[in-house]
């Protein structure tokens, strides 16, 4: 053993950096055999390009993996994650060798794919291929806003790259395509990706499937491409030097680096193989390409000399952030003003908005999206890191704030974004934006377009990152677009995303709570608006609007309302209506014309389960009496998963097909969206 830690001690120059690019290949190697699952080809292939670029160009500190002006690295071939974890090893991140032993198994810093907020060093989610190409223009995105806010003429406090190694698997699937077309149109220079050409996929050979002209393809996306062989050091190095040249130039383009790589490069019998993609090497091969590599025979070893190597880098890596530490401190005092904000935006802080949240009357409906609009564009001068936009749909969705400008190639200051009819690319980069921290980001589509993000949005809630989606036009009550874009079954698909919060409003003054809630919740948000007018409810009447926040609250009872809801025991309704959104409106009609015939009826409005569910076990059973088994669940939507809340004995008016295109108010009365429905519903109850 003291012979294998010894390894390689007398070389020199190019010797000692080939064993130091083969230790990252044998790490890699010995972690997915003793895991028995993982994929080994892809951290062989790449580990020439990730060592020149972790070395020799990435700005980052191993000591302090949040570091505001770090470099960020994505490695968007998550399956390929020991790569990525061998480096962070070698640098002297928290990972240990142990944790590298224990790749893929329980409650590891080392899983499958890399997890953000678990592993330091980990800049974002990436598994499903394209998500972390995406991500990382939106971390390009956030860098140039803030330094278009945070730059001075005697500091640069934000100045960093993107970069992020990219693989076939990425670049076919259709989310990168659209972040790779917005990203040559805003001009977002400091965006670096190799492109890890080894023509191979799972199933064989790229030829399958795959033969476009990439370079050709990212050349009309208006992005610099450079081709090199992905295993010449020099090669590397010249085209990352190139790479970053281009962001001193006018126009900007972001760079595609292809290289031509060898999957599981080193491995006789299997390099160049889909053999070496998704499965160990298996023991004899794995002794077999360390024999070839000149590496120790051990497994998970690092010889004393690659400990010095890394060491070296790691002292110079750090050495950057002491240097932008001390500048920091110069401009702090310099720019104190800016600085406070400074603090205010990556601190996450949210003033008080009592004061600047408008309140609605009750002289006149209206749509939930616009009482969302006229929030916004209160809200967005005065939180001034609140930044997004539309995919090409902002005057419907009433997200466009002129006050703000629009962040363009020429204006990086702007903070409507338009992203154009590109909702996948949308959702994928408001997590990059998210992650990168310093700005809180929210993105606008119609509510059955959500499918097309459920990807992006289930990585931000596995991340629990603060996202804002503001979903418009939220039911079938869209009327005559048809049942193509009436959402009927979105409603469960977000509701059962864990750590998404789902709220839906029932007039302006709740869109306004609503939006209060969104900005405070530390994870992503979905609100659901309606195109339809309506009614704003009299709060000197029916309980305040700020209860929207207990997700759940009664809104009519049969004995007095206002005495229940701060405690007061009293006898319980015989039916309880449960309601969210725009069917509130024709709930509370039903519910108080019963209650009028002396039925003792109560209205429970609600607008967010999640919120509800976090209530005390008392709040819950005031408003939801477990004695009570009559319940009427009102929503036009599926009715899956509203079981929980109607019971064994409850009714669920919703629906079980699709809508159907004609106006509204014959959608509402074909469907059963009426009072007089509920009312019939209710007195079968009751009778």
């Amino acid at each position: 053993m003291d012979i294998e830690k010894e390894f390689g001690k007398d070389l020199k120059g190019k010797e000692k950096q080939a064993l130091a690019v083969n230790t990252i290949r044998c790490l890699a190697m010995d972690a997915v055999q003793k895991a028995g699952s993982g994929h080994p080809g892809m951290p062989m292939g790449t580990a020439d390009f990730a060592y020149i670029l972790w070395t020799r160009f990435l700005r980052h500190s191993p000591l302090n993996p949040n570091w505001e002006d770090r470099d960020r690295f994505v490695l968007s071939a998550g399956h390929g994650s020991m790569l990525l974890y061998s480096l962070l090893y070698l640098f002297g991140y928290s990972l240990t060798i142990e944790d590298l032993k224990n790749f893929r198994q329980w409650e590891s810093k080392t899983p499958g794919h890399p997890e953000y907020g678990l592993t330091q060093g980990v800049e974002t989610t990436t598994g499903p291929l394209g998500q972390g190409f995406a991500n990382g223009v939106g971390m390009a995105i956030a860098e140039k806003i803030l330094a278009s806010k945070f730059n001075t003429p005697d500091f640069k406090i934000i100045d960093h790259h993107t970069y992020g190694i990219v693989s076939d698997g990425d670049l076919m699937e259709g989310v990168s395509c659209e972040a790779a077309s917005l990203a040559g149109h805003l001009g977002l220079g400091k965006i670096i990706y190799f492109y890890d050409d080894n023509k191979i996929t799972i199933e064989g050979s790229t030829e399958l499937a795959f033969t476009e002209d990439v370079a050709k393809r990212f050349k009309s996306y208006n992005w610099n491409v450079i081709i090199i062989d992905g295993h010449n050091h020099n090669q590397i190095r010249r085209a990352i030097k190139k790479a970053r040249s281009r962001t001193q130039r006018v126009p900007e383009k972001p760079t595609l680096i292809i290289g031509r790589t060898i999957i599981g490069k080193g491995s006789p019998k299997k390099q160049g193989t889909s053999a070496s993609h998704g499965e160990p090497l298996g023991t004899e091969e794995v002794a077999a390409t360390k024999q070839f590599l000149a590496c120790p025979s051990e497994p998970f070893i690092v010889p004393n000399i690659v400990q010095k190597v890394f060491a070296r880098f790691k002292k110079k890596a750090l050495q950057e952030e002491k240097l932008w530490n001390e500048k920091f401190q110069k401009y702090r005092h310099s720019y104190p003003d800016i600085a406070k904000e400074w603090d205010i935006w990556f601190g996450g802080q949210i003033p008080d908005l009592s004061s600047i949240l408008p309140r609605f009357d009750t002289s006149k409906a209206i749509a939930t999206r616009n009482a969302s609009g006229e929030v916004l564009s209160k809200v967005m001068p005065y939180i001034k890191n609140l930044v997004g936009g539309s995919a090409d749909l902002a005057p419907s969705t009433k997200t466009y704030i002129k006050e703000v400008g629009c962040f363009k190639k020429d204006n990086p200051s702007g903070r409507n974004f338009h992203f154009g009819v590109r909702e996948h690319a949308m959702g994928s980069i408001l997590n990059g934006i998210s992650v990168h921290r310093g700005l809180i980001p929210f993105g606008s589509t119609f509510f059955v377009f959500s499918d097309y993000m459920r990807p992006p949005i289930r990585l931000a809630a596995i991340m629990g990152i603060k996202i804002i989606y503001v979903f418009t036009h939220d039911s079938i009550f869209v009327g005559e677009d048809g049942p193509t874009h009436q959402p009927i079954e979105q409603y469960a698909a977000l509701r059962t995303i864990p750590g998404l919060t789902v709220i839906r409003p029932a007039d302006a003054n709740e869109t306004a709570v609503a939006w209060d809630v969104s900005l405070r919740r530390k994870g992503p948000v979905a609100l659901l608006l309606t195109r339809q007018n309506l009614p704003v409810y009299d709060r000197t009447k029916y309980p305040s609007a700020e209860n929207l926040k207990k997700g759940a609250y009664i809104m009519v009872d049969p004995v007095r309302n206002k005495e229940f809801l701060s405690g007061v025991d009293c006898e319980g309704p015989k039916v309880i209506i449960i309601a969210t959104g725009s069917e509130v409106e024709i709930a509370l009609k039903a519910t108080e014309t019963l209650n009028a015939q002396g039925k003792s009826v109560r209205l429970v409005n609600m607008p967010c389960w999640e919120l509800f569910e976090e209530q005390s076990k008392e709040y819950k059973e005031q408003v939801l009496p477990s004695s009570i088994k009559s319940r009427i669940i009102v929503e036009a939507a599926t009715p899956f998963g509203w079981e929980r809340y109607a019971g064994e004995k409850g009714k669920i008016i919703g629906i079980k097909g699709f809508g159907k295109s004609a106006p509204h108010q014959i959608l509402a009365e074909k469907f059963g969206f009426t009072s007089l429905n509920i009312i019939n519903q209710a007195l079968e109850m009751i009778e």
